[in-house]
């Protein structure tokens, strides 16, 4: 099974790791052709962030520090 970015004609959201234990805390992530796309578990229908890969990278390595 592969591992990584698999662009798809509908985006098949995931939860992250990282999301709190409780259902008010949950932050989902699909990746795209372009990057990656964030958006609010509890409103799966609401507006989602766009990042492209190079951006999300620098963002994780600053988070790590």
């Amino acid at each position: 099974m592969p591992v990584g970015p698999e662009p798809a004609a509908e985006p098949v959201w995931f939860k992250s790791s990282y999301s709190g234990g409780n259902a008010t805390e949950c932050v989902e992530a699909a990746y795209s052709a372009q990057g990656l796309r964030v958006r609010d578990s509890k409103d799966p229908d609401g507006p989602h962030m766009a990042v492209s890969f190079e951006a999300w990278s620098r963002f994780s390595a600053a988070l790590a520090k």
